[in-house]
This record gives structure tokens, sequence and C-alpha cells, in this order.
């Protein structure tokens, strides 16, 4: 509750005019502390460590009588099945296919080599074209790698 002296229709033996004015100084502390709190903690939430993913040891699932494999070979090159196809011909190479449905699975495999953001590219062409239902594909068995799971490749036992 605050008061004004400013007003001049009050004479000197009645109490202060209540004014009806928000203090918005605890508002702020708090928006500040809250500002502090999350400046500090949103580097700890990210995390950037360099790994090689190594391959899958889920057990593998049935795959369809005629599955519909698209490849991304080392030098970038686009395959479905066998056939290479340009990356904008892609969708168009699909749709033309027996079993041109779009709710079928796409196995999409890339080479170790291949980029991140190369395989992103594919599997964005193939979202837009209206294909959903895609499967990445990895080497059946164990890792190919001996150190545990979170362990440095450089670490000493």
């Amino acid at each position: 509750m605050g008061a004004s002296i400013a007003d001049t229709d009050l004479d000197e033996d009645s109490d202060f005019a209540e004014t009806h004015e928000i203090n918005v100084t605890p508002f702020i502390d708090v928006i500040l502390v809250l500002l502090i709190i999350f400046m500090v903690a949103a580097p700890l939430s990210t995390v950037d460590l360099p790994i090689d993913l190594p391959s899958s040891t889920a057990t593998p699932q049935k795959k369809p009588d005629k599955p519909t494999y698209v490849s991304i070979k080392p030098d970038l090159a686009v395959a479905i099945g066998e056939t290479l196809v340009k990356r904008v011909d892609l969708v168009r190479s699909l749709d033309m296919m027996a079993d041109a449905s779009k709710d079928r699975f796409i196995f999409l495999r890339a080479d170790r080599a291949v980029p991140y953001g190369e395989l992103m590219d594919v599997l964005e062409i193939l979202r837009a074209g209206g294909y959903s239902k895609i499967k990445l594909v990895a080497l059946e068995g164990v890792a190919d790698r001996t150190a545990p799971l979170g362990a440095p490749e450089n670490a000493k036992p």
C-alpha cells in the first residue's frame, strides 16, 4: 500500500490517501533471479561430445517380402536398390515403383563415411515427398568398439 504526499486536496490533519499502483520492484527482483538461474543452467544442459556412433546391437526386426532400400554411397550418390538416381528424382522414382504406396517402409542405408548433414538432406527429401515411414539400417551383431559406453577413447584401464 502506498501513499501520495503530493496531493493538495488534503488538509494537514487527514491521513494520506491510498494510491492503487503496483509496486514492481519485487517482480523485477524475481525476474532477475530467474534470469541468472537460466544463464547458469543453460550451458550445463548442452552436450558437446565428439562421438563415433557404434553399430546396432538391437534384435533384428522381420523385414517385408520386398523391402525398398534407399542407399547413400560414400561418394554421396543415392540409389534405390541397385539403381542410381539423382536426389531431385528420388521421390519421383519411388512413386513410379510397382508398390508405390506412401505407407510402405523405406529402409535408408548410409555409408559410415557419409556426413550427417547429407543423411538429413535425404531424410528431408523423403519426408517432403510424403514418405514418413523410414527405418535406418545399421549393422547387425555386436558393436565394433570394445570401450564401454561413455568412456573416452584414450582412457587407460
